[in-house]
Formats: C-alpha cells, sequence, structure tokens
C-alpha cells in the first residue's frame, strides 16, 4: 500500500510601499523553487503593491516525526 502525500505550506509576500518589480518576484520564485517549493498561487492584496505567493513541497519523512511530536 503507497503512503498518501503529505504537503508542506508557505506564504511569502513580496513588495513595498513602492510597488513589486517582476525581477524581484522572479528571483523569490527561483529562489523557492531552488528549494523545492511549487507555487500553487499568487494574488494581489486589495489596497496594496504587495504579491503574497503560496507554496507547497512534499513533507520529508523527518518532517512528517518533526511535526507529530507534542
Amino acid at each position: 500500500m503507497s503512503e498518501i502525500n503529505q504537503w508542506e505550506y508557505r506564504v511569502v509576500t513580496v513588495g513595498g510601499v513602492f510597488g513589486t518589480k517582476d525581477g524581484v518576484v522572479e528571483a523569490v520564485l527561483n529562489e523557492l523553487g531552488e528549494e523545492g517549493w511549487e507555487a500553487v498561487n499568487a494574488f494581489c492584496q486589495t489596497n496594496s503593491s504587495k504579491i503574497t505567493i503560496v507554496v507547497k513541497r512534499l513533507m520529508d519523512r523527518s518532517a512528517r516525526r518533526w511535526r507529530s511530536m507534542p
């Protein structure tokens, strides 16, 4: 019987008062991708120049054990 995939998620907000440049968003996404994260959603908050990115990756065995500890 195969194991059910367990995911871990991370939320990253990029940008500031003066907006968000495409190059900055691209650099953040590339860095997250190198760490094994996959973007699942990105959105701009209302009345804000920031972009929020939601990413996920498969949880490895050590992370599962760590998260299951009381």
